[in-house]
């Protein structure tokens, strides 16, 4: 029983020094420590042959490629063409200093290079105004004006010169104009809010995927070709718009009787006769 007993009691003592001696007779390599990565060089800023550093803007217009619209300079990289309308006319180069919502804070501000969602919207909106603008300056001088009535004068709405018009409205009439101006403001900002980063630039939510009211139905690329055309139409509309604010206030007359009388027949043709010859 004692041999027994203590054979028990070696024998745990001697495997428990086997495993000590095993453990220790192998020994395990030391594991070396990953070289730790170096912190990446940051770009040296690109210098001019002059020698001088190249401002961001600076360094879009040296890496872009020729301009469609003004072919004697070259668009900043940063109109590549890839976008919608895009002809490589930034002769300012606002596309290389991009911008964001002012009402998503500081971070979505500033904007990002390449992203010109925002200057779009800006030229989206400002071209529909002007197209409107430009409905307003002709349509009175064509179909008449509105009448007017005690309360506002019966010659309020009879001025065709839309700089004259706009100092005989009265002040009721200007304020619903207002009104109606900021209740589609705030709801053009609630769509872009809402769209979040799925937001395109123009979306009002009126025509095809929206209110559609005369059933509009293209294909996607009729639909690319009716938002570049309204894109032009824009562009035009916001040219147009300045011509013929300028006309109206060197001449003080609208552009339909400044048209009228320039294709009327003179009264002294009446008395003397058409003194050109045949055909001019």
């Amino acid at each position: 029983m004692k041999l027994a007993t203590a054979a028990l009691l070696v024998a745990p003592v001697a495997a428990f020094n086997m495993d000590m001696t095993f453990s220790v007779g192998k020994k395990k390599a030391p594991v070396k420590a990953a070289p730790k990565k170096a912190a990446p060089a940051k770009a040296a800023p690109k210098k001019s042959s002059g020698g001088k550093t190249l401002s961001k803007r600076g360094q879009a217009f040296k890496d872009g490629s020729p301009s469609l619209a003004l072919p004697w300079t070259n668009a900043p990289s940063t109109l590549d063409g890839s976008f919608l309308g895009d002809y490589g006319f930034d002769p300012l180069g606002f596309s290389t200093a991009p911008v964001g919502p002012w009402f998503k804070g500081l971070s979505e501000r500033n904007g990002f290079p390449g992203d010109l969602t925002w200057y779009r919207e800006a030229e989206l909106t400002h071209g529909r105004i002007a197209q409107l603008a430009v409905v307003g300056f002709i349509a009175p001088g064509l179909f008449g004006t509105l009448p007017g009535n005690e309360w506002t004068g019966v010659d309020a709405y009879s001025y065709t010169n839309p700089l004259e018009a706009f100092g005989k409205v009265p002040a009721l009439g200007l304020f619903q104009i207002f009104l109606f101006m900021a209740f589609l403001e705030i709801r053009r900002l609630r769509i872009i809010q809402e769209e979040g980063s799925n937001y395109v630039a123009g979306n009002s939510r009126i025509g095809q995927g929206g209110y559609n009211p005369f059933g509009l139905n293209y294909s996607p690329e009729e639909y690319e070709e009716k938002r570049l055309q309204e894109l032009k139409h824009c562009r035009l509309a916001m040219v147009g718009i300045f011509g013929l604010w300028a006309q109206a206030n060197a001449s003080g007359e609208s552009v339909v009787d400044q048209l009228r009388a320039g294709l009327s027949t003179p009264d002294y043709v009446a008395k003397a006769g058409y003194f050109l010859p045949e055909g001019i």
